[in-house]
Parts: C-alpha cells; sequence; structure tokens
C-alpha cells in the first residue's frame, strides 16, 4: 500500500445540496441550488471553516450504488463553484455510496478527498445490500486523483453488518486490507452522536489510523468527542433546530465554533 493522503483541518463543514437534477424533490432550476451550496460554504468558511464537505443529501430516495450522469454533472457544479468561492480544502459523496463518481468529480474539481460510506464487506441498508469494492476504488483513485484521500466509514449509519462482524474487525478490514486514508464513525443515523466506546474500539483495533467523527456533534459532546478523534465532521446540528437540510443557524454555528476553539480543533 502507498503512503496514507491526508487532509488539512480538524474541523469539516457539511454542505447539504438541495435535490439535483433528476431526483424527486428537484424544483426545476440548477442555478438555486449551486447558489444555495455557494452560500452555505461561504457562511461556514466565513465562521472559521478549514474544509468543508458537499453532498448530494437532497437526492432521496437513494441508488445503493452508480447515480445518473446528471447527479455527477450537477455535483460536479456545485463542488467547483464551492471551491471557487471558499478556496477551501473540499470533500466530495455521492450518495449512497457512488464511490467512483465521487473519485471523478474529485479529478474535475481539483477536491481533495472522498467519503466512502461502504469500502469494505457488506451492509445492509435502506437501499438494500451494499458491497464494497475497494479493489476498483483504490485502483481508480491511482489512475484519476492519486492525491485524493478516501475516508471510510466503518459499520455505516443507517445500516446494520452481518451477522458476526465486529466493529474491530471492520475497522482493520477497511485500514489494512482496503486502503484507506481515514476511518469514520458515526452513530446509528444522520444527527446521531456515537458512542464514544467506538472510538476507543476503533483506535485499539488500527493505532495508527486518522478517525473522524461523521455525526452527532454538538457543543455538549464536542470536548469528549475532539479528544478522541483527529478529524470532526458537523452538518445537521449546525442547521435550523437540527434538522438535516435546513437552513443553516447563525446562533448553532456560533455555540458549536466557540466549543471548537475552546478544544483546539481550529
Amino acid at each position: 500500500m502507498t503512503a496514507r493522503r491526508t487532509v488539512t483541518g480538524r474541523l469539516v463543514g457539511m454542505v447539504h445540496l438541495r435535490p439535483l437534477p433528476g431526483s424527486p424533490g428537484y424544483v426545476g432550476s440548477i442555478e438555486d441550488v449551486v447558489a444555495d451550496a455557494v452560500a452555505r460554504a461561504r457562511t461556514l468558511a466565513d465562521a472559521g471553516f478549514p474544509a468543508l464537505m458537499v453532498e448530494n443529501f437532497g437526492d432521496v430516495p437513494f441508488y445503493a450504488d452508480r447515480v445518473p450522469a446528471v447527479t455527477v454533472a450537477a455535483m460536479t457544479r456545485c463542488v467547483e463553484a464551492v471551491k471557487e468561492a471558499t478556496g477551501l480544502s473540499v470533500g466530495v459523496n455521492v450518495l449512497r455510496n457512488d464511490v467512483e463518481s465521487a473519485l471523478s468529480v474529485a479529478a474535475a474539481t481539483g477536491a481533495q478527498f472522498v467519503r466512502v460510506n461502504v469500502l469494505t464487506g457488506t451492509m445492509f441498508t435502506d437501499q438494500g445490500p451494499i458491497v464494497g469494492r475497494a479493489s476498483e476504488v483504490i485502483r481508480l483513485r491511482e489512475r484519476l486523483c492519486p492525491d485524493v484521500a478516501i475516508w471510510a466509514d466503518v459499520l455505516v449509519k443507517h445500516a446494520v453488518p452481518p451477522p458476526g462482524l465486529t466493529l474491530e474487525q471492520a475497522a482493520a478490514d477497511t485500514w489494512q486490507r482496503g486502503g484507506a486514508d481515514a476511518l469514520i464513525v458515526s452513530g446509528s443515523g444522520t444527527g446521531h452522536a456515537p458512542d464514544l466506546d467506538r472510538f476507543e474500539q476503533v483506535r485499539a483495533a488500527v493505532p495508527h489510523a486518522p478517525l473522524v467523527a461523521g455525526s452527532g456533534a454538538d457543543p455538549s459532546n464536542l470536548p469528549e468527542i475532539a479528544a478522541r478523534c483527529d478529524h470532526v465532521i458537523v452538518g445537521t446540528y449546525l442547521e435550523r433546530e437540527g434538522i438535516p437540510g435546513a437552513p443553516l443557524d447563525p446562533e448553532r454555528l456560533e455555540a458549536f465554533m466557540g466549543t471548537a476553539r475552546r478544544v483546539g480543533l481550529l
């Protein structure tokens, strides 16, 4: 395995995209989708976030694997606009698990990292079974964008593992055999905080792997989460009433960033 790729900045702000063309919720204006993404990104950048992640959150229900070409085109436009507006490190997550498209968007836009929901093994999700394809993902990354980091979930949220698969084994496989550059630990669903013991379990299984908190961070638990991981992704808490995809809430954003500064995430 080649050297692991790193991402600048410990704190990553989510840019939840509105429904894209072709999805059931799309209202017919890609210009509005891009403008909203840029506005969210600028707000997060102005608040002090060093990195962002762009995700097609509004495209429910999600495809398990490959998304249509129009989704890739729309995400490329959004990621390019976010990068141009902020100059920050940007990651890409194409839901539910279209890593090929995420890497393609990264190659076309210069994004620095991608999120992979299932890199190795199988997870049973609301889209049906999703099978990791690390062999294809890592080889495609080498061809298209060799400097892009792969952040992979360990027992991803909104899913259950096959019987007998432990958190420790999944972490070891994803890191050692899957070739991930960082491991993401999340709660059971979007906005749900992970059990802090899960960080300890993953750290014990793969001591050298960078750990990422993938959901549920808020001012009350951020000190404990930050002490256990290398990066924190935050989205839901920052949005109005903690509703995923809602407009950003200035008061929540201020409270979160104040805590982030106190615990050394910035």
